[in-house]
């Protein structure tokens, strides 16, 4: 194993990521020894954690729940320590600094916080990268319904707990391969996250913008979307961040589809409506807000195109990335939905891109890459 040294501003790690149920998963390992950790990759929030025993509550997972006692490394963190200051819910008593971490869907962590050797690469491969003292959520009640593919999550915010904080490293790439796709691709962390991606000719660079009051997302400037060949007549301001912190857009690799502010989603999916020669199932079975039924016989079906504009840049989305059609049911679905407020760049739609976080230079860039064959 090649351990890290003690400055990781020149850390370069990688970890095989593959699709899960509407999640994306990261493999890494945990402890001395190392056991293997599955764990849900997510750009939306920050804490690390993973099912920890002794279990109060633990949901059924397919590897063997973390147990502290048998790892050398297992420290718990103390109450005065830096990571457990930025918890937004921690509590105190002698067995150190507790927390409670819930989620956008409700689901919830609730645990020690302790420091753990992390190990990144697979678990057969010698040139796997550990890093010693990576803050984490032991977490021994643990509830919702989203976690169940993984022993735990990867944050990947930008707010002190996450794990690119953590390792101090301002670069960091994935490349997410079709939702229904069983290969592997990868998680890079580091100035290999960027190399000499962004001189790719395809490549689309947008700003990232921050919000003081919800400093962990990753917002992007949105200023419209066409279907087709039409811009549709959405106000500007819809997904601007508004002055209380409200609004905007985020991209977030855990949330499965996009969420649009109401009255652009209503826009988006008359729109699809209009344009899409296929009649429209009313019967809400896949419970999806726009569904067409697909017609008898393998003929093919012609998608309107949809393009989100970003400031100065716009990504013209593959088909793949918005329509999901089941023959077995007879549908196809847009896989969008409507939110009030805050809107989501969700993980069907940055499926096959290289999505490059530069957080030294505040940008985004997305790269359409085949991301089964990394």
């Amino acid at each position: 194993m090649v351990l890290a040294a003690a400055s990781t501003s020149e850390l370069e790690a990688e970890s095989p990521i593959h699709s899960g149920n509407g999640e994306f998963l990261m493999q890494l390992s945990i402890g001395t020894p190392g056991a293997s950790f599955p764990a849900i990759m997510d750009t939306g929030s920050d804490l690390i954690w993973t099912q920890c025993k002794p279990c109060s509550q633990c949901y059924d997972q397919q590897t063997p729940i973390f147990d502290p006692k048998k790892s050398s490394s297992f420290t718990t963190l103390s109450c005065s320590s830096n990571l457990c200051m930025a918890l937004p819910t921690s509590m105190c008593d002698s067995g150190g600094c507790e927390y409670l971490y819930t989620y956008g869907d409700y689901s919830s962590t609730q645990g020690v916080m302790a420091t753990e050797t992390f190990t990144f690469g697979d678990s057969g491969d010698s040139q796997g990268v550990s890093v010693p003292k990576v803050g984490f959520g032991c977490g021994q009640d643990n509830e919702g319904s989203g976690f169940s593919q993984g022993a735990g999550l990867v944050g990947l915010g930008r707010g002190p707990l996450s794990l690119v904080s953590q390792l101090g490293v301002p670069e960091f790439s994935y490349c997410l391969t079709s939702i229904d796709d069983s290969k592997t691709s990868k998680l890079l962390i580091g100035p290999q996250a960027i190399g000499n991606k962004t001189s790719s000719s395809a490549i689309i660079t947008i700003p990232l913008i921050k919000n003081p009051s919800q400093p962990s997302f990753y917002y992007l400037p949105l200023e419209g979307i066409s279907v087709g060949d039409t811009r549709l007549p959405i106000k500007k301001s819809t997904f601007s961040l508004q002055s209380d912190g409200s609004g905007g857009l985020i991209i977030d690799s855990g949330t499965t589809i996009t969420y649009l502010e109401e009255s652009a989603f209503d826009l988006v999916k008359k729109e699809f409506i209009s344009q899409t020669k296929l009649s429209v199932d009313k019967s809400g079975t896949a419970g999806l807000d726009l569904c067409f039924t697909l017609p008898s016989g393998s003929a093919q079906v012609e998608v309107p195109k949809l393009v989100f504009h970003f400031e100065g840049a716009d990504l013209d989305l593959p088909g793949d990335n918005y329509m999901i059609a089941d023959s077995s049911v007879g549908l196809m679905c847009l896989a969008m939905g409507s939110s009030s407020g805050m809107s989501i760049f969700g993980n069907v739609q940055q499926q096959n891109m290289m999505v490059v976080h530069d957080l030294e230079k505040e940008t985004l860039s997305f790269i359409p890459t085949q991301c089964d064959q990394l």
